[in-house]
């Protein structure tokens, strides 16, 4: 199943999506410049496998439901998120506020 809903940050919508798959579940909170993802999202891939989209993510572990990505920390970013200004060890909100 798949849930998708908005969640408000600073009067800003972001999307959070929720997969629900076998034995996990994959959360994302998107925007229309990028998005924060659960640790499923394999980040160093997307640097190497598509540099010329300049895709800005951000990856955000231990979190169990899309809210929970707003207050987790960054562990990593793309490279297009660390132009931005998104860093490790920032809140995915903090993040997230970077991307709108």
């Amino acid at each position: 199943m798949v849930t998708v809903r908005p969640v408000k940050v600073d009067g800003e919508t972001a999307i959070g999506i929720t997969t629900e798959l076998p034995k996990t579940r994959v959360l994302a909170l998107a925007t229309e410049k990028g998005y924060v993802m659960c640790g499923i999202i394999n980040i160093p891939e997307l640097d190497r496998i598509h540099p010329e989209r300049r895709i800005v993510a951000a990856r955000v572990v231990g979190v169990r439901e899309v809210e929970d990505l707003l207050e987790a920390e960054v562990v990593e970013a793309t490279q297009e998120a660390k132009r931005l200004g998104i860093k490790e060890g920032m809140s995915g909100k903090d993040a997230l506020r970077k991307m709108f």
